[in-house]
């Protein structure tokens, strides 16, 4: 049995998740009976090959003819999507003058789907750095509504169909910072999408939904609605993320792993990840080929384990531990052990920073950038976390 810590807790929530989610095998096939916000759309794809040569593309085309809507690509989103990457997808959707977005891919192509929308509609000429709230950012408000946007997901890891959030990198800063757009009106699930999704990828995912989720439980952000979705996504992840990995046509498991996935968005909304998705960003906007999966999963251990031995919130790393399957749980150290394991069953427990490029040198300096361009999220860790302490956190993990 779980059971969720509500004492000495804010039990003040607001609950307003407004996209609807189509969810399950075959969805994407439902699209055109859907009600749509205008009869021209930009789809917004990777600069990779897997959408176009899988059919998804041809399906979401066919899709939109079908509901009398003639569509565009724009097809140059990288794995870090950068701001002149998004600001080409906006002066493509203004010179196409469409009247919604729809992205199809994963999560960078959905989190630039999201800028796009909300950035292309706006008059005072600005380009996307000038919205963002922190860093180097512009810091301006976004004047005119969003246009409408469709978010269909072809992985499961950041789920971000569901939330209003889309990260960029600055390539010239290498700062690499949320952007807070709005919700989409419709969102898409489909597992079947997903089966074509490497292993070493399909375990990099899963890992950024279970931080996600993980980190919103373990938040000083959280909210009752909050742990309810986040218990649920850790125990999905920890059960069927070795099954899609080990075998990617397993249907069940990749519906299981999806549903987790659209929770940790849901996780987002009704909470709020911790510093670890700083420090992670940190790393990978100045090493952009190191997958966010990847590097969070590296600096993971040494991260929790500094907070279970502050003994900060024992009752949520012990309640954490159940829904990863223990058994006879002694303390929160057998958290960490749990999620090592898990680690071992997905294939992923020995990566290196080193193998990135990254030295061990640039840990005063992440640090810092971290915090100036993601300090909220530094804001929602259990017990305040020093300079120091972040870049112990990094040295543990260094190898």
């Amino acid at each position: 049995m779980i059971w969720l810590s509500y004492h000495h807790e804010n039990m003040n929530y607001i609950w307003n998740l407004p996209t609807k989610v189509l969810f399950g095998e075959g969805m994407l096939n439902e699209l055109h009976n859907e009600e749509m916000p205008g009869r021209k759309a930009l789809i917004v794809i990777s600069n990779g090959k897997s959408v176009k040569n899988n059919g998804w593309i041809d399906e979401v085309v066919d899709e939109l003819n079908q509901a009398g809507v003639e569509s565009v690509v724009y097809d140059n989103i990288s794995p870090n999507p950068t701001e002149p990457e998004i600001m080409d997808g906006v002066t493509c959707a203004r010179e196409n003058e469409v009247d919604f977005i729809v992205g199809l891919g994963g999560g960078s192509v959905l989190d630039a789907a999201t800028i796009i929308a909300a950035v292309a509609p706006q008059k005072d000429g600005g380009r996307v750095w000038d919205y963002i709230q922190s860093g180097t950012g512009g810091r301006r408000s976004l004047e005119e509504k969003s246009l409408p946007y469709v978010e269909i997901t072809t992985t499961a890891g950041t789920g971000s169909e569901v939330d209003r959030w889309g990260v960029v990198t600055n390539p010239d800063t290498h700062e690499k910072i949320g952007f807070k757009g709005d919700y989409a009106f419709l969102a898409i699930v489909d597992p079947r999408l997903m089966l074509t999704v490497p292993p070493t990828l399909t375990a990099y995912q899963g890992f950024d939904a279970l931080f996600h989720s993980i980190e919103g439980y373990i938040s000083n952000a959280r909210t009752a609605p909050a742990q309810m979705v986040e218990i649920a996504a850790i125990g999905n992840i920890a059960q069927y993320l070795p099954v899609a990995v080990k075998d990617g046509d397993n249907m069940d498991a990749r519906e299981k792993i999806a549903f987790a996935n659209t929770l940790s968005g849901y996780s987002m909304e009704l909470g709020s990840c911790t510093s670890e998705h700083a420090l992670e960003h940190a790393l990978s906007g100045n090493h952009p080929e190191l997958p966010h999966g990847a590097g969070l999963i590296m600096i993971s251990l040494a991260y929790f384990k500094h907070f279970i031995d502050k003994h900060v919130c024992d009752d949520r790393f012990m309640e954490m531990a159940i829904a990863f399957g223990a058994r006879q749980i002694k303390g929160p150290y057998d958290f960490l052990q749990a999620l090592e394991r898990l680690m071992r069953e997905c294939g992923v427990a020995d990566l290196k920073m080193s193998d990135y490029g990254i030295s061990a040198a640039e840990f005063p300096r992440l640090v810092k950038e971290a915090r100036e361009t993601m300090g909220g999220l530094f804001e929602c860790d259990p017990m305040p976390l020093s300079d120091e302490e972040a870049e112990a956190i990094y040295l543990a993990s260094y190898k």
